[in-house]
């Protein structure tokens, strides 16, 4: 399972999710995903059961909505250039 990061596969490919969060900003980012409806509401790591599990990739699997929506993030991601812009404010930052 990886993180529930912006940069995770449902945002950069059209790839739905199944958030299961366990530390840090993650359960954030799983909520996000879900938000936008490009995952599963997320199943925190203590609450995590065969059965929740299996009922949400049986979810994505089956609701086109979330494949949709994470076609839709995975375009506007691409587009964003969050890396590019990250360097330059650090530049000015730096630089100034």
């Amino acid at each position: 399972m990886t993180a529930a990061t912006p940069d995770t596969a449902s945002t950069t490919r059209p790839v739905p999710a199944v958030p299961v969060p366990v530390t840090a900003d993650q359960p954030f980012w799983a909520r996000r995903l879900a938000t936008v409806g490009a995952a599963t509401d997320p199943i925190p790591f203590r609450s995590l059961t065969t059965e929740r599990l299996a009922d949400s990739l049986h979810q994505v699997v089956k609701q086109q909505t979330h494949s949709r929506a994470a076609a839709q993030a995975a375009q506007h991601m691409a587009t964003e250039n969050g890396a590019g812009k990250a360097i330059k404010a650090i530049q000015q930052l730096t630089d100034g």
